[in-house]
């Protein structure tokens, strides 16, 4: 990675949306080494995929940030089940307070409880610390 990879980078977390056009302007480069170079980032793994951010209140879905611990040995096996939920929208391994991070995205507040209610059963989950995104400000 170079100094054009990180910009390319840093324009994306900004706007995922940003064409190729715009950055080949933006980068004073073509528009297909634009798209060597994401080819090149998203092969190696360092861009992982692109989404939309969506203000969940706004279309009448409740979400969570729940932290997840569990029994160590049990880690990786609780994150492959927790892949299989369709409402867990991400997965993040933190330091911290948690092991891990999930955000979870459901229609209605009972549907949030239940897929809380299902990771805590899990074998090797310890413990479920759900907190309920009130508003997304930034």
């Amino acid at each position: 990675m170079d100094e054009v990879d990180n910009t390319i980078i840093e324009i994306l977390m900004r706007n995922a949306r940003t064409s190729k056009a715009v950055l080949a302007r933006r980068l004073n480069l073509t528009e297909a080494a634009v798209r060597k170079r994401l080819k090149k980032l998203e092969s190696s793994g360092i861009i992982v995929g692109y989404k939309a951010i969506i203000d969940y209140q706004k279309v009448g879905y409740i979400a969570s940030l729940t932290g997840i611990d569990t029994v160590p040995e049990k880690l990786w096996k609780v994150i492959e089940k927790l892949k299989t939920f369709n409402e867990v929208k991400t997965i993040m391994l933190t330091s911290g307070d948690h092991m891990m991070l999930a955000e979870i995205v459901t229609d209605k507040i009972d549907s949030l409880e239940e897929v809380h209610r299902r990771i805590d059963g899990l074998d090797g989950v310890i413990r479920v610390c759900p907190a309920i995104l009130i508003k997304s400000v930034k």
